[in-house]
C-alpha cells in the first residue's frame, strides 16, 4: 500500500538521518489538496496559539527586534496562524505589515531557489553531486580547488572563505567567478564546515550552465509559477515597492552608499551581481512561503503539482555527518539554533541575515515561517534571534496530539 506523502517523507527522512532518537509519531490528519485557513484546534494545536504568538510578536517589536514582521504557522495543510505585525519601516507614517508584505529573503534564497533547482536537476540526471565543480565550470581551474565537488559546496565543506567584500571592486557573474577562483582557500576541501556565500554562488553558476537559463528564470518556471507563488521573485518591479519592507540605511561605511535600501537586495555581493545570486536576492511573502513549506511537508508536491520526489527531498534535508548540522543546501536543528528546543532531529530549515527564517518538522507536520526586516535601519540588532526561538517554541508547545520532547537537551 502506498504511503501518504506526509508519512512517506517521515519514513524516508528517518532512513537518511544518522542515529536520530525516535519519537512517538503523532496522530495523522487527512491532508487537504491546498492550504486551508483553520482554527488551531483543527490542526491539533491549542486554542490560545494565536493569542500567544500575538503576544510574542508584540513584545519583540516593542523591544525593537524589527519595525514589523509577518508570521505563518501551519500543520497538516491547515494554516493555523498567518498575520502581519508592526510596520514596514521605522517611520511613523509607514504602512502596516500583512501576510502579503514582501521581505528580502537574504540567505533563504539558498534553499528556496538554489537548493530547489539543484534537487530538480539531480532528479533529471543533469546534476551529479560527486562531480567536481570544475567539470561544470572550466573557469574554476585553480589547482588548489580541483578536488572541490558539488557535494562539498552544498554542504559548505568546499574549503572556501566565508565572505569577502568583493562588491567594492567587482561586478557580475564572470568577475565573481574569477575572484572566487583566485582567492585562497580557508581549509582543505572536505575537511571543515565553513558557511560560505561563495558555495551557493558557484552552485548558481552550475545551475545556469546546465540549464542555459539564469537562476531567477529557471526557478520561476519550475518552482514558483507551478506552485502559484506569485509574490516570490528576484529584482521586484517598482510597482510592488509599496508592499516591500525596506532594509538597511546604507551609508559610506555600509559599502555602496545606497541610502535606505528598498526593493533592492540588501546583500552587497548579490547587489553587485545584478540582484540575482545563489546566496541572496529573492523576495517573498509569508503567504507564498507557506505554500512552499507545505509542498515540502507533502513530500515535494502541492495541489497536484510535483516539484521533487519524496526520496530526493528526504536525502537533501538529512544531516550529512555527525560533525555538522548541515544537510544538502538546508540546515537542521542544532544546539542554541533558531529552531528552538522542540523541533525534531528530522526537521530542516534555514535563516536569512535580514531577519528571515523557515523551519519545517515533517515528524509533527509543522512549519513555522518568520519574516522580518531586522536590519532596518541598521544591522547592529540581534533581538531577532531570541524572537525566532520564542516563536518556534510556542508553535511546538501548542501541539496537543503528540508528546513534547525537548530535543535541545539531547543535541
Amino acid at each position: 500500500m502506498k504511503l501518504p506523502a506526509v508519512i512517506a517523507i517521515v519514513v524516508a527522512v528517518a532512513a537518511c538521518t544518522p542515529s536520530a532518537t525516535q519519537a512517538p509519531v503523532p496522530v495523522r490528519m487527512e491532508l487537504p489538496p491546498t492550504l486551508v485557513r483553520a482554527n488551531p484546534t483543527e490542526a491539533g494545536m491549542r486554542a490560545d496559539l494565536n493569542a500567544t504568538l500575538d503576544s510574542i510578536m508584540r513584545v519583540g517589536i516593542a523591544e525593537h527586534a524589527a519595525p514589523g514582521g509577518s508570521l505563518a504557522v501551519g500543520r497538516y495543510g491547515r494554516l493555523a496562524h498567518i498575520k502581519g505585525y508592526g510596520k514596514l519601516d521605522t517611520e511613523s507614517t509607514s504602512a502596516a505589515v500583512d501576510e502579503n508584505t514582501m521581505y528580502d529573503m537574504a540567505s533563504l534564497t539558498k534553499v528556496i531557489a538554489t537548493t530547489s533547482a539543484s534537487m530538480i536537476l539531480e532528479e533529471q540526471g543533469l546534476l551529479d553531486l560527486d562531480r567536481t565543480v570544475a567539470s561544470y565550470l572550466p573557469e574554476f581551474n585553480a589547482p588548489d580547488k580541483a578536488g572541490i565537488t558539488v557535494r562539498m559546496i552544498v554542504t559548505h565543506r568546499g574549503g572556501l572563505e566565508a565572505f569577502a567584500a568583493l562588491y567594492k571592486n567587482f561586478r557580475g557573474r564572470d568577475q565573481y567567478l574569477a575572484q572566487i577562483n583566485a582567492r585562497p582557500l580557508k581549509s582543505t576541501p572536505g575537511t571543515e564546515t565553513v558557511y560560505s556565500d561563495w558555495d551557493m554562488i558557484l552552485q548558481q553558476l552550475i545551475i545556469e550552465k546546465i540549464t542555459g537559463e539564469t537562476l531567477d528564470r529557471y526557478v520561476d518556471e519550475h518552482v514558483f509559477k507551478p506552485l502559484g507563488m506569485t509574490s516570490t521573485m528576484f529584482n521586484p518591479d517598482t510597482s510592488l515597492y509599496s508592499r516591500i519592507a525596506p532594509t538597511e540605511v546604507d551609508t559610506a561605511t555600509g559599502g555602496l552608499m545606497r541610502g535606505h535600501i528598498h526593493g533592492s537586495v540588501h546583500d552587497e555581493n548579490a547587489h553587485a551581481m545584478g540582484g540575482v545570486s545563489g546566496h541572496a536576492g529573492l523576495f517573498s511573502t509569508a503567504r507564498d512561503l507557506s505554500i512552499f513549506a507545505q509542498m515540502l511537508l507533502n513530500g515535494g508536491s502541492y495541489n497536484g503539482v510535483r516539484i521533487v520526489n519524496p526520496e530526493t527531498l528526504a536525502r537533501w534535508t538529512a544531516p550529512q555527518g555527525r560533525s555538522s548540522s548541515r544537510a544538502l543546501g538546508w540546515d537542521t536543528p542544532s544546539k542554541g539554533g533558531s529552531s528552538g528546543n522542540y523541533f525534531s532531529p528530522r526537521s530542516f530549515g534555514h535563516t536569512g541575515f535580514t531577519g528571515t527564517s523557515i523551519w519545517i518538522d515533517p515528524e509533527r507536520g509543522l512549519f513555522v515561517i518568520l519574516l522580518t526586516n531586522r536590519v532596518d535601519p541598521t544591522r547592529n540588532n540581534n533581538r531577532h534571534a531570541p524572537l525566532r526561538r520564542d516563536v518556534a517554541d510556542a508553535a511546538q508547545m501548542s501541539i496537543t496530539d503528540a508528546p513534547l520532547i525537548n530535543w535541545e537537551k539531547q543535541r
